[in-house]
């Protein structure tokens, strides 16, 4: 059977503007408004637009249209990226950093966005605490995948609730925050399951519940959701929206596509595009068998070890031991069912698997270095050479 999964990927990307020190520049309004002329949401070009986020230091980086070839969507978004480095970096000496936190950034170096859509965010806080890591502080690579009807729609749901708990061991680029080490190896993901904590419903336990149907999903999880927002005072700005649901896959109907956010945001396109060919390929591969669901509590379960231990967590899947044996079971379906061109890209997930995700790398990096100097010298230095592999789109191993 065909999925229209498997013919296009729909990427989003989001940067921080930052200088040659690191310091986070709170000026994606001015930006943007250099580009258009006034303060605006995004700016289209012909093939992508730049878009203002939550924290006013971060710009998303989107495709107008999803991609059928890796290769164009490799292409079209290192365009993108250097577009925005070169004007950024002519009008105000700023430069782009990807990975899932800003590894020195203080709460009270950014603001909310205060122009036209802070509505919105002036209704999450009415709830909820903006000034925390995982709203002011978090940069994820979301990857839209099209569903061509219910059935596959659903079925692609309740496989990536099975894919997302060790997607974070590949995918992991937040070992740092404030200054310091985390706890985690995942700590963009850690404070994303704390940030709506306040209305439990919003996130759930990020991995996704099974779903036998729309209607389910709309009652049982928007509907949930919706209910609880709106007792908590939350107006029709929020409650309804399909968008609101922060689990780790979500149904975007208006787009007729599935999103996963439980990806950080990688140190450049080309990683980028690779965590978009292991999904598809392995996606492909498992829509084609009859892949037994694991229990909904065990995916719970090792997602949380996952966040905490990256690569060597212990997993109670019956992919492997540990979830690094478990991301090798998955790569293995995915280069079984890859395309010519997703196997170009599969050898970087291959060797993230054996060498380590780009958070432990790089942890590892700064703690050499901070022998010989002082640790945020140390993050600097790294951070800057992630920032040069952005815009020469070479992953940093």
């Amino acid at each position: 059977m065909k999925y229209r999964t498997l013919e296009v990927l729909g990427p989003e990307h989001e940067f921080s503007l930052v200088d040659e020190r690191l310091n986070a520049l709170s000026i994606v309004d001015r930006v943007l408004k250099d580009f258009h002329g006034r303060v605006v949401n995004f700016v289209e070009l012909p093939k992508f637009s730049f878009r203002k986020e939550l924290q006013l230091h971060v710009m998303e980086v989107k495709a107008n249209k999803p991609f059928a070839s890796p290769v164009e969507f490799e292409q079209t978004m290192h365009c993108a990226v250097k577009t925005l480095q070169e004007f950024v970096n002519r009008r105000y000496g700023a430069r782009l950093l990807g990975m899932g936190m800003h590894p020195l950034l203080k709460l009270d170096e950014t603001r909310v966005w205060p122009h036209h859509h802070r509505q919105l965010y002036e209704e999450y806080s009415k709830v909820f605490n903006l000034k925390r890591h995982g709203w002011l502080n978090i940069q994820s690579f979301q990857l839209n995948l099209p569903y061509s009807d219910q059935k596959s729609g659903i079925m692609l749901h309740n496989l990536l609730a099975n894919i997302c708990p060790y997607l974070p061991a590949v995918s992991a680029t937040s070992p740092i925050f404030e200054g310091k080490f985390g706890r985690y190896v995942d700590n963009r993901l850690h404070f994303y399951e704390q940030n709506q904590k306040e209305v439990p419903s919003v996130t759930g336990d990020v991995i996704p519940e099974y779903i036998s149907s729309f209607k389910h999903y709309e009652e049982d999880v928007i509907g949930k959701y919706s209910r609880d927002l709106a007792a908590r005072g939350i107006g029709k700005l929020l409650v309804g929206k399909e968008w609101v649901n922060s689990r780790a896959t979500i149904f975007r109907f208006d787009r007729k596509a599935l999103e996963i956010r439980v990806m950080d945001e990688q140190e450049c396109v080309k990683s980028d595009v690779a965590l978009g060919c292991y999904m598809r390929a392995l996606l492909r591969g498992l829509l084609t068998t009859n892949y037994e669901l694991a229990p909904h509590e065990i995916l719970v379960e090792d997602l949380d070890s996952v966040i905490e231990r990256g690569s060597e967590a212990k997993t109670k899947s019956k992919l492997g031991d540990t979830a690094r044996d478990a991301c090798k079971s998955l790569l293995k379906i995915a280069f079984q069912n890859a395309t010519g061109e997703e196997k170009e890209y599969l050898p970087i997930i291959e060797k993230r698997i054996r060498s380590g995700n780009l958070s432990e790398v790089v942890r590892s990096r700064i703690k050499n270095r901070s022998q010989k100097t002082e640790l945020k010298e140390a993050i600097i230095d790294v951070f800057l050479k992630l920032s040069e592999s952005l815009i020469d789109n070479k992953p940093y191993f």
